[in-house]
């Protein structure tokens, strides 16, 4: 799925799970929103921020053309590194592990890292065999679930969209009623 929409769903999310502690009067757990949304992202930040530094730099010094740039083709010129990171970073394994280190230090669970979690299940069945299949089972498994849709195929992005229009006119009405009632 695009950053974009990983982002609104993380914090629709969020605001969700804050607005079900609050009716039912949990005064110890609240989501930082913006940490949620942060963490939403963070699985395609971290495999692809450093391999696209590194192709434009290519393309700048003129060892890569921009026409080698694609949809579905990713040159090799760096992203052989997008697809090691991203077995890390799309992994519900690694991100259990950091979990509880996290809630260790921190002597509490940082529930803003359920973004990360929330971000692998939605690729999971967003993503296709052929196009960086979600390693959720890295390094215990090489599974991928075979049955996954095309996040950028037309009518999916028209559905997600619809459905976020549908999530966040919710989050907004009820954020107006409160505010006027």
């Amino acid at each position: 799925m695009d950053i974009l929409a990983h982002t609104l769903w993380t914090n629709a999310g969020a605001r969700g799970a804050n607005a079900l502690a609050e009716k039912k009067e949990n005064k110890k757990f609240h989501i930082n929103v913006a940490w949620a949304a942060f963490w939403g992202v963070f699985p395609d930040f971290f495999a692809f921020t450093i391999p696209s530094i590194i192709v434009i730099y290519k393309i700048i010094i003129g060892e890569l053309s921009t026409s080698s740039i694609g949809a579905h083709h990713i040159p090799v010129a760096g992203f052989d590194l997008a697809h090691y990171l991203y077995q890390y970073s799309h992994s519900l394994v690694i991100w259990a592990l950091v979990f509880l280190v996290v809630w260790f230090i921190s002597k509490r669970p940082r529930y803003e890292l359920f973004g990360w979690a929330l971000h692998i299940l939605i690729d999971i069945p967003s993503h296709t065999l052929a196009f960086f299949p979600t390693p959720f089972l890295f390094p215990i498994s090489n599974y991928h679930f075979p049955y996954g849709l095309e996040w950028s195929n037309r009518w999916y992005m028209v559905v997600n969209y619809s459905a976020l229009v549908i999530v966040w006119g919710g989050i907004l009405y009820k954020k107006y009623l409160k505010k006027n009632i």
